[in-house]
């Protein structure tokens, strides 16, 4: 009877550490978007995943949805979000992030992509050397409640001629661990899929890549 008792507790244990591995996969979800009955969620910053009531992805339920709220089950806890809202996080204190690096794999594209938040608000963000600035639409800056219009607009210069745009201050922009506060941005009127992560940003980090990783070292 030994060696099938000593059986069962191997197995037993495997079980309880697949199950622990598996509550601790994800980090982080937040409700991207709504197809239908399904539900958009980005878990850990990565592509959007279609769930249906009762799917799971990562170790992430998804329990009800209903409106632009969704509830979820991760690390043994619910939690509601709210389209377009801060991503959930578990053991999350609900305090900004206070760490100093950031890692970022390139996509298909050799894009560097990830999910943030702008004044706790979720959104998709690019990293863009090519941009002085941190750069979003109007459309965004709306959904984050900024109210540009008040600051002075400006001419921005894109390949589609010069249109209009405001100068506007971020209280806080979180990307991964890190958080950074008083961030000088810019809303253009044009249309713009992601937060750009441009120059400004950038320049608050000492910056390497290896292949298709970046890391981003906080400097200040």
């Amino acid at each position: 009877m030994a060696r099938p008792m000593r059986l069962a507790a191997v197995l037993t244990l495997s079980a309880l550490l697949a199950a622990a591995c598996g509550l601790a996969t994800a980090q982080s979800v937040a409700l991207a978007g709504l197809l239908g009955s399904k539900a958009l969620l980005v878990v850990d910053g990565g592509q959007p995943r279609s769930l249906a009531v009762g799917d799971t992805v990562q170790g992430v339920k998804l329990v009800s949805l209903q409106g632009d709220l969704a509830t979820v089950e991760m690390g043994g806890k619910r939690q509601t979000l709210r389209l377009g809202g801060a991503p959930a996080s578990v053991g999350s204190s609900g305090e900004p992030a206070s760490g100093n690096k950031i890692v970022l794999t390139a996509d298909s594209r050799g894009h560097f992509m990830t999910q943030g938040q702008v004044n706790g608000y979720s959104a998709s963000m690019m990293v863009d050397t090519g941009a002085s600035m941190v750069s979003l639409s109007a459309a965004q800056a709306d959904q984050f409640g900024l109210k540009y219009k008040q600051g002075s607009m400006q001419g921005m210069s894109t390949a589609n001629g010069v249109i209009a745009s405001w100068r506007v201050k971020l209280d806080r922009l979180r990307v991964g661990d890190v958080t950074l506060y008083d961030i000088d941005a810019v809303v253009s009127s044009g249309a713009m899929p992601y937060v750009l992560l441009g120059n400004n940003f950038l320049g608050r980090f000492q910056m390497s890549r290896n292949n298709d990783k970046m890391v981003l070292d906080k400097r200040f």
